[in-house]
């Protein structure tokens, strides 16, 4: 594949929310992307995704192996997790603090939970201290260093530094450190906005490249990067485009290539702008969205649909199956993502899905 062309596609690691991964330009018309909630794990297993589970990457390998023996015993013959894939070197990172990182990286604690993914305190930074906040230095930074010390047992035991962490994007952790009055901030206090967005943007760069200069020393080359832009209909399009764009296009460039998430939201108020970042590499956005146009404005990136854990389990297959024609008519070649799929789904429903997928690319091969 082209660097010209060059594409990610989603994956959901065992236990922890979508990523992008790069693509090998083989993959299907439709292609499925499964994942489940910390909790569908912990009913099965007992598994306590606590604290210690974020911390102790030796306990975490435990984990991750009785997770993907779950996997292969109850969807065989499947890719779900990556469960194709070998035992070792595993992927001991993807999944690690969360969406967390960057904010705890500014010093806001961390809370953990048995059975979901950890969350930021609501401890929000004030006017005078979002006017006087720089970049934290990450070489005398506790959080980071103790992370990069979790990517040294890693590379010690694994051999290769698999996986990835969650860097967000500037807006969702501009509001983990800012709350709600960043939305007042848009308008009453543009320049302080931008000053906070400069901030996160430049710990998030720097933060990636550190991390992807040592797994480079393990033999894992990464060169992209995946913004999550999980609020972006919390602003209007000029918003965006006079706010969040330059950070988004300064990430596309100093990566050479970049993953756009926006959740299950209706993207078309901002894809015209998305399809002018440099090196588009995935694109996804929810089903309410122009499909068609979103794949006439974005040709070259990868696209993908996410599709609701609600709508897998409370729709009719026949109404699945014509959404999955919809899809594959109007915006494939795409993945589809079905992340977050709670405790209690009927394993039955879940292969039911990834059999429709599979008879809408048996049909477009012929």
């Amino acid at each position: 594949m082209s660097q010209e062309t060059r594409q990610l596609i989603s994956y959901i690691s065992p236990a922890a929310s979508a990523t992008r991964r790069p693509g090998t330009g083989s993959e299907p018309f439709l292609r499925p992307e499964i994942g489940f909630t910390p909790n569908w794990y912990r009913a099965s297993l007992g598994i306590d995704f606590g604290r210690r589970w974020h911390t102790e990457p030796v306990y975490r390998r435990e984990t991750v192996l009785a997770m993907r023996s779950e996997l292969k015993r109850r969807f065989p013959n499947t890719k779900i997790g990556g469960i194709n894939r070998p035992d070792k070197p595993l992927d001991l990172l993807t999944g690690t603090y969360g969406c967390s990182g960057v904010a705890a990286i500014y010093g806001v604690p961390i809370i953990y939970y048995e059975d979901n993914w950890p969350n930021c305190e609501h401890q929000y930074l004030g006017d005078n201290e979002v006017d006087n906040l720089e970049a934290p230095e990450l070489d005398t930074n506790p959080f980071f260093q103790e992370l990069m010390a979790q990517v040294e047992w890693i590379a010690a035991h694994e051999g290769r530094v698999e996986g990835f962490i969650n860097f967000q994007g500037v807006l969702n952790n501009a509001y983990r450190l800012r709350g709600e009055k960043l939305f007042y901030d848009i308008i009453d206090a543009p320049q302080r906005c931008r000053g906070l967005f400069d901030c996160i943007c430049t710990t998030m760069m720097d933060a990636a490249k550190r991390l992807h200069k040592r797994q480079l020393e393990s033999g894992v080359k990464i060169d992209f990067f995946t913004v999550s832009n999980c609020l972006v209909n919390m602003v209007s399009p000029e918003q965006y485009r006079d706010f969040l764009l330059p950070f988004d296009r300064r990430m596309g460039e100093a990566f050479g290539c970049i993953g756009i998430h926006n959740c299950a939201w209706n993207a078309d108020p901002y894809v015209h702008d998305y399809a002018t970042i440099p090196n588009l590499g995935y694109i996804d956005m929810g089903l309410d969205s122009d499909l068609a146009r979103a794949r006439e404005v974005i040709t070259s990136a990868r696209r993908a649909v996410m599709y609701t854990p609600t709508d897998l389990v409370n729709k009719s297959l026949d109404t699945i199956r014509a959404d999955l024609e919809r899809v594959a008519r109007d915006y494939a070649p795409c993945d589809i993502v079905v992340g977050d799929i709670e405790a209690g789904t009927p394993d039955e429903r879940i292969m039911a899905f990834l059999e429709l997928c599979s008879e809408i690319n048996r049909r477009m091969e012929k």
